[in-house]
Parts: structure tokens; sequence; C-alpha cells
């Protein structure tokens, strides 16, 4: 009975460092920036790591020459690119708080929750 104790302790110091750290990589992600474009920088997103969009830039001459259905297919794709390389920020974070910690499923909960699409090419880039 003692043990079983002693493992809830543990438990709960886990989780109160947890969420320490949960809160500090919240902070960082939400200064950390990525940014994504599509049609040749035609249309460009910035997103912070916490996956807010911050910023969109759509090419002037695209504005004046009427190009709207362009405008709507362009901009789904940086918005979506964006979105993905702050999931993968977000992921990179929390895999870096977790480690050490043993919480039964953590890892798997983890990775099948936030873990990047190895076969989306657009996601190898480096956050900005």
């Amino acid at each position: 009975m003692f043990k079983e104790l002693g493992n809830i302790a543990s438990l709960l110091r886990q989780a109160q460092q947890f969420s320490g750290k949960m809160q500090a990589i919240n902070e960082r992600l939400k200064g950390q920036r990525v940014t994504a474009s599509t049609g040749g920088g035609m249309v460009e997103v910035e997103a912070n790591g916490l996956g807010e969009v911050l910023r969109v830039r759509i090419e002037p001459t695209l504005v004046e020459r009427g190009e709207r259905e362009m405008i709507e297919d362009l901009l789904p794709s940086a918005v979506n690119q964006a979105l993905a390389k702050a999931k993968k920020c977000h992921y990179e974070a929390m895999k870096s708080i977790t480690d050490g910690l043993n919480f039964p499923g953590l890892d798997e909960a983890l990775s099948k929750w936030s873990e990047p699409d190895d076969d989306d090419p657009d996601q190898d880039s480096k956050p900005v």
C-alpha cells in the first residue's frame, strides 16, 4: 500500500512539473514565427507556434488584376502550410518537455495527437 502511495505522489510531482513546463512552452511558442508561401510567393502567411495566423500578405498585382479565384486557391494552401509548420513546432516543444516524464501512454498519445506528417515535403522547412 505504501508503495502505491509513493507512485501516486511521484505522478503528482510529475504533473506539477509538466504544468509549469507547459506554461513556459506556450509562451515560447507564442513568440515563434513560421511562414509559408504559395504561388511563387504571391501569397504569404505568417503564424506563431501556437497556430495563430498573424499576418497574410497578398501580392498587390493579384488584387489589381482582380484575380479573386487565384487568391481563393492560394490562400488556403498557404494557411495550411503555415499551420502544419506551427504544428511541427508544437510537437517538437511537447516532445522536449515530456522526455523523462513517466506517464503511462504519454508517448503514444503525444505521437497520435501531434506528430507531423513525414510524407509532406512542405513540413521540412525550418521555422523562421
